[in-house]
């Protein structure tokens, strides 16, 4: 369908539809099974100038937004889903800073970051605060000119990888979530350092780690917004952010279309390919049509936060919790297509249901997200 990109839009797409195709969908098995970070794709993306594409000109950046960011990172997660979120993880770890960051801070981190030269990462989630965000244990003590941070933070896509982190500690941690703070940490702060990569179901190719804070000294100036917004920086940047997540659902569930597709016209039983056989066809067509719906609204999500309306919260969360369902039930549905082939990792549909699992987790799950839609209806309908 014709969802009536502009011209950079197209530029960006076809990019990096030629980078999935070219360059990570023939290693994207030998990253997955080898449980390595893609830092050969990464430099190949840094180098093709799509790393910055939702960061301000002034900074270095294509000047793009949410949408730019979901075109790209469908496309990337065609090729892999775990490769992609070299790109897609370090636009989360982006956006506190292009939301909230001052002119100084911005001038600071956001050139290195549109250039490739470095990834970011975003530290929320702890062993025990997941979908809980404002159960956050990590503290940040000020003393004199810096920040002192202590605390651990779990699951952090591109941990260890990157250089750049966005990380949200208590700074008083008898207000609750209002007692929370967002601070940008350096990779080579003295008292930072990283747990081990974590072996996961899916992603593989990308990073996963522990990052702990042990008495991690942070300029003062390192403050985003002020203190007490740390739970407004992340709740906001993850209205920006979950259209990517939904982008990465829908790349991995339009490569597993595909596939099945492929392999339904050259597979034969009967006498017949089973592509003209109907109960098959009416698979197809149901995957088809949830790859489409899950577009248009991932695409409508992404204009309307572009747009600069206020309330983003409830599309944002439409746009995530759709396609990463639509992303497990095509991809499921394409291993059920292939039926033995399915299940054997030389075909690649095994590896794209185990990528698509994490996207109905990651960024609040879609337990969260159902939470967050049915709370705005209802408070609409009160109006």
């Amino acid at each position: 369908m014709d969802y009536l990109l502009n011209e950079q839009q197209l530029m960006i797409k076809e990019l990096c539809r030629k980078i999935a195709r070219e360059k990570i969908a023939p290693v994207a098995a030998h990253y997955d099974e080898a449980n390595e970070f893609a830092w050969d794709i990464v430099k190949v993306m840094a180098e093709s100038d799509i790393m910055g594409i939702y960061i301000p000109e002034q900074y270095g950046g294509l000047g793009g937004g949410v949408m730019e960011l979901a075109v790209a990172t469908e496309e990337l997660s065609w090729g892999c889903g775990g490769i992609s979120l070299g790109f897609a993880a370090t636009g989360l770890g982006t956006f506190p800073i292009i939301l909230f960051g001052n002119e100084q801070q911005k001038a600071k981190y956001l050139p290195d970051i549109a250039s490739g030269k470095k990834l970011a990462a975003f530290c929320l989630t702890e062993a025990e605060a997941g979908s809980d965000a404002g159960g956050i244990k990590t503290t940040a003590r000020k003393e004199g000119d810096y920040y002192v941070l202590n605390g651990t933070k779990q699951w952090i896509t591109n941990g260890g990888e990157a250089e750049t982190y966005t990380v949200v500690a208590m700074t008083d941690k008898n207000k609750g979530a209002r007692g929370a703070s967002c601070f940008i940490v350096e990779k080579g702060y003295k008292g930072i350092s990283f747990g081990k990569k974590e072996n996961k179901m899916g992603i593989r190719s990308s990073a996963t780690r522990e990052v702990i804070f042990t008495d991690c000294k942070v300029p003062k100036e390192n403050l985003l917004g002020k203190e007490g917004l740390g739970f407004i920086v992340a709740m906001r940047t993850f209205d920006y952010s979950r259209p990517g997540v939904a982008a990465q659902g829908l790349g991995i569930a339009q490569r597993a279309l595909d596939e099945a597709i492929k392999y339904s016209r050259q597979r034969k039983q009967f006498g017949h390919s089973i592509s003209s056989f109907q109960g098959i066809q009416f698979m197809l067509a149901d995957m088809g049509m949830a790859v489409e719906a899950s577009r248009a609204l991932i695409y409508s999500a992404a204009r309307m936060i572009d747009s600069g309306a206020k309330d983003i919260s409830r599309a944002s969360a439409m746009s995530k919790c759709f396609a990463s369902d639509t992303a497990m039930r095509v991809t499921t549905d394409a291993v059920q297509i292939l039926g033995g082939y399915g299940y054997m990792k030389e075909y690649p549909v095994e590896k794209l249901m185990r990528d698509a699992k994490i996207t109905q987790i990651y960024e609040g799950t879609n337990q969260i997200q159902r939470g967050v839609i049915a709370s705005s209806l209802i408070k609409e309908s009160m109006a």
